[in-house]
């Protein structure tokens, strides 16, 4: 392992869990970009775990106390971050084999984890009962049937929720109907329990009404489930969807509001003897790790072409697929000497090393000139960086991934290496 980082004289690490982010004053969670890449290589991504902790405790001392927190692993299923996250979650959410192994070996209890996600494998479901883990979402009829024979084979029961679809042309979930069908076998069952219901209806909002919406309607779809079946309603996963700033001046979400919205439909449900026990879970990923992680790429070469400023970063969309895949815009920060606030903006395609047209992380119309030896920051990255990306693309290196934990900077995982793809294929006889 790498020996652990420390700036002499940086800056302590800050708790703006609202605001900036990871980048505050020029430094990555007080380190400076130069000092991270010179130690670990670049590409390279940071993530502030202190950062990733405070936002996950600011969340839940921000939503009533019946609301359970699940961290969503897809955004990130680094170890150290889903560990880091545990400060304020009290579980997690997996959608895969693999995330129910980082999970586990994050430190998350079995029986805080929720099982969500399409096409679970006979394997994947297996491992969940075995696992014991708090209850599968079960996405149609057919895979009810599929998990009641896995549970009686293994002799437990296990709890589940029915997923429903949030809107209209959404494919995830099962009909009203089915779902009626459904629940009904689980109650029949004396190896399933069925708990309640499970609809992801956003992504990326930031407007605490909007979130708070789509939990009142989860509930009620809940409500007509359990009276229409014959079951108690205990559980009610509303899902993820809370979102974050990409753009410098855009409005954050207010966890207080949020928090206010969902204290009013806490209480209502208390009111009724129907839901006086139900609870509510959150799958929040990308509000908890987002502004937790910055991107690093170094500047290799630049041009001039078509009347614009060209610089070729070592790393692209086969580290960072965002901006091509989903058209999102990262803010960019240049580190390099002199300052970059020296420099006259200018035109610029910021572009990766790939034999591709998509090969794109910006292009913005002023940007400082950008020189070889630079360094290319880019913040937002905590979710749907590293693992969303496609690395083996051209057979480049692959980022290391580093954490920072009270100002000391840690090797999370290793720089991913293209001659492990190349000593893993077998040539025919």
């Amino acid at each position: 392992m790498t020996a652990p980082l420390r700036v002499p004289g940086a800056a302590s690490p800050a708790r703006d869990v609202e605001g900036r982010g990871i980048w505050r004053d020029g430094l990555l969670a007080g380190l400076h970009p130069a000092d991270l890449a010179s130690t670990f290589g670049t590409p390279l991504y940071v993530y502030d775990l202190d950062l990733v902790a405070a936002r996950a405790r600011m969340l839940r001392a921000r939503v009533p106390a019946r609301a359970d927190i699940a961290y969503a692993v897809k955004a990130n299923p680094s170890l150290a971050v889903i560990a880091a996250a545990l400060s304020g979650c009290t579980g997690a959410d997996v959608s895969s084999a693999g995330e129910l192994e980082a999970a586990r070996r994050a430190g998350v209890p079995p029986t805080s984890i929720v099982v969500t996600g399409p096409g679970k494998s006979d394997r994947f479901l297996g491992q969940a009962v075995r696992s014991g883990v708090r209850a599968v979402v079960v996405e149609s009829p057919g895979e009810l049937g599929r998990l009641e024979r896995i549970a009686d084979d293994a002799g437990v029961v296990v709890p589940v929720l029915f997923r429903l679809p949030a809107h209209e042309g959404q494919v995830f979930g099962m009909s009203a109907e089915d779902a009626i069908e459904a629940a009904r076998r689980a109650v029949a069952s004396p190896v399933l329990e069925p708990l309640g219901v499970h609809a992801f209806g956003v992504s990326a909002e930031v407007d605490p009404a909007v979130l708070a919406a789509h939990v009142e309607r989860t509930v009620e779809a809940g409500r007509r489930l359990s009276r229409e079946a014959g079951f108690a309603l205990r559980l009610v996963d509303a899902g993820g969807g809370l979102g974050i700033p990409y753009a410098d001046g855009d409005a954050p979400l207010d966890p207080a509001v949020l928090g206010d919205h969902l204290g009013r439909l806490d209480e209502a449900l208390a009111d009724d003897p129907a839901t006086r026990d139900t609870r509510v879970l959150l799958e929040p990923g990308r509000f908890l790790v987002a502004p937790a992680g910055a991107y690093l790429a170094r500047v290799m070469d630049v041009k001039r072409l078509h009347g614009r400023h060209v610089a070729v970063l070592d790393g692209g969309i086969n580290h960072l697929l965002a901006p091509a895949l989903v058209g999102r815009h990262h803010r960019l920060r240049l580190v390099g000497s002199p300052q970059p606030g020296d420099r006259d903006p200018v035109p610029t395609d910021l572009v990766g090393p790939l034999c591709t047209g998509l090969d794109v992380l910006a292009r913005p119309d002023a940007f400082p000139e950008a020189r070889p030896g630079d360094l290319i920051v880019a913040l937002d990255v905590g979710a749907y960086g590293f693992t969303q990306s496609m690395p083996w693309f051209l057979s480049h290196e692959g980022p290391a991934e580093v954490g920072v934990r009270g100002g000391h900077a840690w090797l999370l995982r290793q720089r991913l290496d293209p001659a492990d793809l190349v000593a893993g294929q077998r040539m025919p006889d």
